[in-house]
Formats: structure tokens, sequence, C-alpha cells
């Protein structure tokens, strides 16, 4: 019998059965996806790959699932104070590029990511500048609930009026009221927040704005998500996913913005994502320092190509460590994940592929580790003791090549990069020497060696696997 799917729902701090809202619909998953005024560093990557992987095992579970993701453009201040300039802004300027520009050229970017990344687009991609119509009819109807004033720089949400406001991220309000320890301005509380932020004049115009009931202006970040999640998924849908950092404020606001105008908390799991930190001092560490954009100085997808490393090894990398916990990130824990995909890669294509079926009992501990609030590296795990166990060869690929539905990463379609000057023969004896050090076997590898050398050959190990020198 397959396990349910359990999931950690953080609105309730507690670990649930899945069961869809429409028993015969869809699956209504919405996730928070980049803010393009840069390009997204792996640890925005680490979340949009978490997302993946959760879309994926809702789809092994038999599930539909419509996927929406939104692109913010426009609205995502510097400070989460409603402080400061839009990042799309500084961006612009920081490019030398109209904000415009940088949000398609951005965009484009993150596409490439997720391609190279394997990450499934989702059903729909929706572009905060897109829906400022749909955003306005929100404020609009937030407005006429009563939950809304005016200040000198745009229209605020009233936290005041909502006794559940921060119940998502157990927020006490009253103890951030008395302490003060957030600047609020013209605000009247330290957690009220921008639903649309009015335009400088003069001078320092914007190249975002647009015409509403209340003046030129733009959105504030939050209302996009209640918006546009509104508009694809309903007032009600399933899952809601982010990054850690959105508990707090970000979907902490979505949810009072869908509670003042539908009367929902938006969505009926909310499930977040842990930060890739860096280490601290030059060492792994439970308190190590969150990538950031901000810093000026971070790791992108690109950045790993130009190092020579495939960027589906990064995606093993974030599959051996639990969604909610953090990663620590070092070039050495992505060489050695290099190295695992490498090896499990020539694994597999040097099994024999034949038209079998997966193994059913192999499938079903598969599914264990996966519903058990996605324990990915466990089933990560299974893979290498089914690759090292005592199935059929051929069973072993056609259970393999399952896993990889979850898993994605590609192991079906990979081929080994080979070198024209290499006999295949050299190649076999090569391959077979690999499988016998995997198992540890280490005469037999060294027989295959020995054997190598005869032929005018030598090994070099490397961290990825091997290569081939020609003996003088």
């Amino acid at each position: 019998m397959q396990p349910s799917l359990a999931l950690y729902d953080n609105f309730t701090r507690s670990l649930r059965p899945f069961e869809p809202l429409e028993p015969d619909g869809p699956v209504g998953l919405y996730t928070c996806g980049p803010t393009v005024y840069d390009y997204q560093h792996i640890g925005n990557h680490r979340t949009f790959l978490f997302e993946d992987i959760l879309k994926r095992v809702l789809v092994w579970n038999g599930y539909r699932v419509k996927h929406v993701m939104n692109v913010t453009d426009v609205g995502h201040l510097v400070s989460d104070a409603d402080e400061g300039e839009d990042k799309m802004e500084k961006g612009a300027r920081r490019t030398g590029r109209s904000a415009w520009e940088i949000a398609e050229l951005y965009t484009q970017a993150f596409l490439d990511d997720l391609n190279a990344l394997h990450v499934v687009r989702p059903d729909v991609l929706c572009r905060a500048t897109d829906h400022i119509p749909e955003q306005i009819a929100f404020i609009h109807d937030i407005e006429a609930k009563g939950f809304t004033y005016r200040t000198a720089d745009g229209i605020y949400f009233d936290t005041s009026r909502q006794p559940s406001y921060g119940e998502l991220a157990r927020r006490d309000k009253s103890g951030l009221q008395a302490g003060k320890r957030v600047a609020i301005g013209s605000k009247r509380s330290s957690t009220d927040f921008a639903l649309w932020k009015f335009s400088p004049s003069g001078a320092g115009r914007r190249q975002m704005e647009w015409d509403s009931p209340w003046g030129r202006g733009f959105p504030g970040w939050h209302i996009e998500c209640s918006a546009m999640a509104q508009k694809y998924l309903g007032d009600f849908f399933d899952i809601h996913c982010g990054g850690e950092d959105h508990l707090s404020v970000h979907h902490t606001n979505e949810i009072a913005q869908t509670e003042a105008r539908a009367g929902t908390r938006l969505a009926n799991f909310w499930l977040h994502g842990y930060f890739l930190v860096l280490p601290t001092d030059g060492e792994a560490s439970d308190d190590g320092k969150k990538m950031s954009k901000s810093d000026g100085d971070f790791l992108r997808v690109a950045t790993l190509v130009e190092r020579g490393v495939d960027p589906v090894a990064y995606r093993y990398l974030c599959l051996t460590a639990h969604y909610r916990t953090q990663l620590t990130f070092t070039w050495e824990a992505l060489d050695a994940a290099k190295a695992a995909l490498t090896r499990l890669r020539s694994a597999i294509l040097a099994l024999p592929q034949a038209d079998v079926e997966a193994d059913p009992d192999q499938l079903v501990a598969f599914t264990s580790h996966l519903n058990a609030d996605l324990n990915v590296s466990r089933a990560l795990a299974l893979v290498w003791e089914t690759l090292r166990g005592p199935l059929r060869e051929d069973v072993k690929r056609a259970t393999i090549a399952r896993f990889d539905e979850v898993l994605g990463l590609g192991l079906a379609t990979w081929r080994a990069e080979r070198d024209d000057d290499v006999p295949a023969r050299i190649e076999e004896l090569a391959e077979a020497r690999q499988r016998a050090r995997e198992a540890r076997v280490f005469a037999e590898a060294d027989r295959y060696r020995a054997e190598l050398r005869r032929e005018g050959w030598e090994i070099e190990d490397l961290p990825g696997g091997y290569r081939f020198l020609r003996r003088s």
C-alpha cells in the first residue's frame, strides 16, 4: 500500500496529511518567484529546486498540478519596512538600462537557469506589471472593507483592524510597536504595510508608474501575489511556497490582504524552504551567512558553469539536505556532489536497458521517503542502495529511471562525453575499473588498471570521475 503524503504546514506548525481541496481538480500551487532586478543566485535557486521537488512529488502521487509563479518586476523596495527605492529602479541605475529592459533580461536569465537545473517550468508565469488592474481592484476591495488609510506617500494596510494579523509568523504586534524596532515613518503602526505607493513628482519620477483611484504610483510588493494568486487559483487554494525569509513579512502580509478581502488565509498549506548559507570564517557551521544579492558578490548558475561544474551537480547537492534545514555551501561539498553525480551517471549508463518494469517494493520504499515531508535525501540514498542491491541489472535501471522522475537528474538522457581518440575497448575497461572501485573491490580495479597499462593507457582519477592519459 502506498503511504499517503504528509507535508509540514507552517501556518499550523504541524505535519499534516495532504488532501487536495478539490478531489477531482488540479492541486493549486503558488510559488513566489524572482525579483528581476539582478541575476538569481544559487541560494535563490535552492528554494526553486525545493518547489520543483514538491511539484514532482505531487505528480508522483497521481495529482494534477496547476503551478503559478510570479515575477516581481515592480514594487519590491530595498527595505521590508516600506522604505528606500524600488529594487527595479536601483537595478536600472546600476546597469544603465531601463527598468523594463532589465526586467526582460533577468527574467530570461532566470528561465535559462531553470532549464540548466532541470526545473519544470510553471504552468503560469505571471509578471506583476502585467496585472496592475487586478492589484488596483484588490486594493479597492480592501479599502471598501475599511482596512486602509492614506498617508503622504501611499495607501497602507491597517493591521490594527485585524486581530489575527501575524499568525503565520507568530508575530507579536504589541512587542514590535512598544519596542519601536522598526521605523514607521508616517505609518500608524510598525506592522502596517504599503498597498500603493505614490510616485515622487518632478525630477524624481519613476520609470514604472500607473494611474489609480488614489493617484499616480505603483503597487506595494505584497499585493501582487494576493491578486495574481486569486486570479489564477481562487481565494483559497492548496499550497503556497517560498523561502524562509517570506514567513515574517511577505507571506504574513499576503495572508492579511486576502483575509481582509475574502476571509481566507489564501492557501491551505504554507511551505518554506530554508537558506543556502556560506560558511563563516571559512568553516561550515549552523550559523552561516545567508547568500544575498545585496552583498554584490554572489554565486550564479553561470558561475558554476564557468568553473566547469554541471549545474545538475548543484541540484544533486540540494537533494542531499532536507528543505527545512539550512544547507552550507562549500566548493568541497559541490565537488563531492559532482563526483557522486558522475559515478551515478556512469553506473546507470553501464546497466543493460530492457523493456522491464520497475521493482514495486523499491517504488513503495521510495514513495514512503518522499511522502514523509519530502525526505528526498533518504530517497536519494535509496537510489544507491538499489544500484548496489541484488536486483537484476535491467530492473535496477528501470527502477532508478522511475526514481529520477522526481529527482530530476536526467539520468536516462545523459551520455558521457567521448574522446574520439580513445578506443571503445579502453573505455569499457575504464568503466569496469570504475565500477570495481565503487564496489570497493580494489584488487579487481587494480587488474583493470594493469590491463589498461598493457594497452598503453593510464587512468588519472579526478573528483568528478577520471580521464585518459596515453602512456609514452
